[in-house]
């Protein structure tokens, strides 16, 4: 069996799952279940990133001790996943004793690159990252993602060497070796990759206390960049065994504010280990709300689990990979979603319905054997390039068919004249909706398993509604 790996970007635990995270889960979900129907063995890591000062002031804020805060809200990430309805085969946390011991060794590996030096410069505690001086003069001095201004620190770190790499990370991404989607994504980092600094990978540790120690330099700890990074391979067991069954990964799904870091950061590390690099980067969009984005400070937060609690998971799932891109930001009201909601309803919610009526009542039964239909050649274009929503619209074309075509055929009437055809008709409206039900299972798998049990065998028709109505 042919074997592939998906990863997702590990969360920093200092607080609750958000709707970014959500699209990282469920893109990656369903890229797995797409790559198992075509017969892939699929690993699919999932994990939480818990060192740092942000997790250390927090569990110290709460009064309780670090390692417990990170045991709970890794956890709660954990519950998050499973309640999308998304499966991973792998869970790193960057706090298990493996995974340090891992990331030394190959802090070890990467040290002909590795250097100390003094730095005097802009740091923003809340992305845990130095920005350059072009970087502060272009935000005047505020961090834009958390709208807090750059503190300048002066410390001794140890640097990543990125100019040993540079020039064949370009490359590599100017030929697709490493491809990032969307297009316009590769175009902007490769701009700024021109001008990307050696990169600080660890910080004192009177500075951040809670993290993992610099091999041969107790007074330093591994920072961010070596420690969360190399989760994509130390869940697999590296260095200690050989990880070519599953590395390189087939794509690496990120949020669009961590590409730079995915595209130029990590491939360095991969270069100076003498691994392979992942085959694809997908960097999707923010989810924004009432067309601003997601701040505490203006209050338009949206917990992820207040919409799963609205409707269920199917409605959520339904939402989030139709009707927001998987690759450009897209924006979420109440508004839009109820309308999803009854769309869902009324599109398949009653499809499933009157056609299952109509099959008992005139006594249909049916031998379904999956023939690949026309669509096939599109779904499967638009799947390969990553545009799942596209896909799905796809899908969703086949369904208003379906219930065009029952009008038009009216087998409620046509059972009165001419029986047989009237069951003709039906039963080939069933084999034409488990067909799109095959694809579908890829996005909706859990209503696409019941649509299964009731047109498989003796058809029933739902005792209630699937998507009942408000």
């Amino acid at each position: 069996m042919k074997e592939s790996y998906i990863t997702t970007a590990i969360p920093y635990v200092n607080g609750n799952p958000h709707l970014g995270h959500a699209m990282d889960y469920l893109l990656a979900d369903t890229l797995r279940r797409y790559m198992m129907s075509m017969g892939y063995n699929v690993r699919l890591q999932a994990g939480t990133d818990e060192h740092g000062s942000k997790i250390f002031k927090k569990a110290a804020e709460l009064g309780i001790p670090t390692q417990e805060f990170v045991d709970q809200n890794a956890k709660k990430f954990q519950d998050f996943i499973h309640s999308l309805g998304a499966e991973y085969t792998d869970f790193v946390r960057t706090t298990d004793a493996d995974h340090e011991r891992r990331c030394q060794a190959i802090w070890t590996k990467l040290s002909d690159h590795i250097y100390k030096d003094s730095y005097e410069g802009w740091y923003c505690e809340g992305c845990e990252s130095f920005v350059t001086d072009k970087e502060y003069e272009d935000n005047s001095g505020v961090c834009p993602d958390h709208k807090k201004p750059y503190t300048k620190l002066s410390e001794e770190n140890y640097y990543l060497r990125i100019s040993d790499f540079k020039e064949n990370i370009r490359k590599a991404i100017e030929s697709d070796e490493l491809k990032i989607t969307p297009t316009f994504r590769k175009k902007e980092f490769l701009n700024l990759l021109k001008d990307m600094p050696d990169v600080s990978i660890s910080r004192p540790k009177e500075q951040v206390e809670w993290g993992v120690a610099v091999p041969g330099d107790e007074a330093q700890v591994m920072y961010v960049w070596i420690d969360a990074l190399a989760n994509y391979i130390t869940v697999l067991g590296y260095p200690d065994k050989d990880i070519s069954d599953s590395w390189p990964a087939h794509t690496q799904v990120v949020g669009k504010d961590i590409l730079r870091f995915h595209a130029g950061i990590w491939p360095a590390m991969l270069m100076g280990l003498g691994l392979p690099l992942p085959h694809n980067l997908l960097a999707h969009g923010f989810i924004t709300v009432n067309g601003e984005k997601m701040s505490k400070s203006i209050g338009n937060v949206v917990d992820p689990q207040e919409i799963l609690a609205k409707h269920g998971l199917t409605p959520f799932r339904y939402y989030f990979l139709r009707h927001a891109s998987t690759t450009d930001d897209s924006d979420f009201t109440w508004d839009k979603y109820e309308a999803s909601y009854n769309e869902l309803a009324n599109d398949l919610g009653n499809l499933i319905q009157r056609l299952a009526t109509l099959c008992k009542k005139n006594d249909v039964t049916v031998d379904y054997k999956f023939v690949e239909p026309a669509f096939d050649h599109d779904f499967r274009a638009r799947m390969d390039k990553y545009e799942f929503n596209f896909a799905f619209d796809i899908l969703w074309e086949e369904i208003g068919k379906l219930n065009k075509h029952i009008d038009a055929e009216k087998p409620w009437a046509l059972a009165k004249t001419d029986p047989e055809k009237a069951k003709k008709v039906l039963a080939d409206t069933v084999v034409r909706l488990l067909t799109v039900n095959d694809y579908l299972k890829l996005f909706l798998p859990d209503t696409a398993e019941q649509i299964s049990d009731i047109f498989t065998g003796t058809i029933e028709p739902p005792a209630t509604p699937l998507f009942p109505k408000n």
